[in-house]
């Protein structure tokens, strides 16, 4: 009876052990299919919200079932590709005003540690972010929004992350008055299991 009631036991670790990777692994961003998005949110003069993305970013994550927060996240964002649905506009935030995108035409972020919450699917992803040529550590407040098969045969998981930067920290020199001296970044990313 001890027997079989260690063997039992050890059967269901083993199914467990295997449930909880069954998603782990290394996810690349689904580019190709355009299930990603970087966008971002300023204030206009304190009377209005100014929504504005980046249309060109990669990158890719690795996720660890049984150990959450030994995942990982890299992303490089294309900063020329941001969009406010205003060309104007967006020449003046690729200009030295702004994203500087000639002398620095990439941004980065690449994750140090992962901060699980006790539900499993929020945490915490601290990490550095590159952009116009300053490195500092943020933040990003992330959520698990689902895994499964595909139709194509593939495994995808979905996460979204937001982060609040302030401007004058990333060598912004262009001051947009006190009601715009933060900006709320916005990640939505679906990745394909490698």
């Amino acid at each position: 009876m001890r027997k079989l009631l260690i063997a039992s036991l050890a059967s269901l670790t083993l199914v467990a052990g295997a449930q909880a990777s069954e998603h782990s692994g290394t996810y690349a961003f689904d580019k190709k299919g355009a299930h990603q998005f970087i966008m971002f949110k300023i204030s206009h003069l304190g009377y209005s919200w100014l929504y504005g993305r980046f249309n060109d970013f990669d990158g890719e994550f690795v996720y660890d079932a049984a150990n959450p927060g030994q995942s990982s996240v890299e992303v490089t964002v294309d900063t020329a590709s941001v969009d406010s649905n205003h060309g104007e506009r967006d020449k003046h935030l690729r200009s030295e005003d702004f994203l500087h995108t000639k002398e620095y035409p990439e941004a980065s972020f690449k994750s140090k540690s992962v901060v699980v919450g006790d539900d499993g699917e929020e945490a915490e992803i601290i990490g550095d972010l590159t952009l116009r040529g300053i490195t500092r550590e943020v933040t990003l407040d992330a959520e698990m929004l689902g895994h499964g098969d595909d139709p194509w045969g593939g495994y995808r998981m979905g996460f979204e992350a937001n982060t609040t930067l302030r401007l004058s920290d990333f060598g912004i020199p262009t001051d947009l008055g006190p009601a715009s001296q933060t900006v709320e970044m916005i990640i939505s990313v679906e990745g394909v299991r490698q």
